[in-house]
């Protein structure tokens, strides 16, 4: 079973960067696509990006299409969130997910096969 650990989150101001990772246990995490969400206070959770197993397919919520890039090493078994630009409404938690279906997580599927904790995203004006 593979488990996922998110981190990297933190306080930024607008028009800064931050990089999360999602870090997974487990010796088939190369098996899964992983995607990241984000669910702030009070609003449903957003699909945000998704790579694929091998990373050689992305895709992006339009939402953040230009300003964040989704990678992934599968050697060190971490997929990466690369946060650019960011603006106060990107202030959520900000969730990874894997499973064995890319089109799950592009749907934004809730019975996706692991998610992991969260990590605190917060973007000052």
């Amino acid at each position: 079973q593979v488990q996922l650990v998110e981190s990297g989150g933190g306080l930024v101001q607008a028009g800064g960067s931050l990089r999360l990772s999602c870090a997974a246990s487990g010796r088939t995490f190369s098996r899964y696509a992983v995607g990241w969400f984000r669910q702030a206070p009070g609003k449903e959770r957003e699909f945000l990006a998704v790579i694929s197993w091998s990373g050689g397919s992305t895709h992006y919520a339009d939402s953040v299409k230009g300003r964040f890039t989704i990678s992934r090493d599968n050697v060190k078994n971490t997929v990466y969130l690369q946060m650019n630009s960011l603006k106060p409404e990107d202030t959520a938690g900000y969730y990874c997910a894997a499973d064995s279906s890319y089109a799950h997580i592009v749907e934004g599927s809730r019975d996706l096969e692991v998610w992991g904790q969260g990590t605190l995203v917060t973007v000052s004006s």
